[in-house]
């Protein structure tokens, strides 16, 4: 991995946050033009009731 010097997590639990979660980080990448992504995780847990995705970006500015 690249050295970063930022972090922004993003995650959701309900279907619809889901279905939204492209175009959260779409829209956060472009309003952060000075970021460069250097890394990504992207973690699925679940349990008996909810799916919850999280998308963690590694940037350096």
């Amino acid at each position: 991995m690249e050295q970063f010097n930022g972090v922004k997590v993003f995650s959701a639990t309900k279907a619809w946050e889901r279905e939204q979660i492209s175009e959260r980080i779409t829209e956060w990448i472009a309003k952060h033009p000075d970021a460069k992504i250097v890394d990504k995780i992207v973690t699925q847990s679940s349990d008996s009731e909810f799916h919850c995705l999280t998308i963690t970006l590694f940037y350096q500015r």
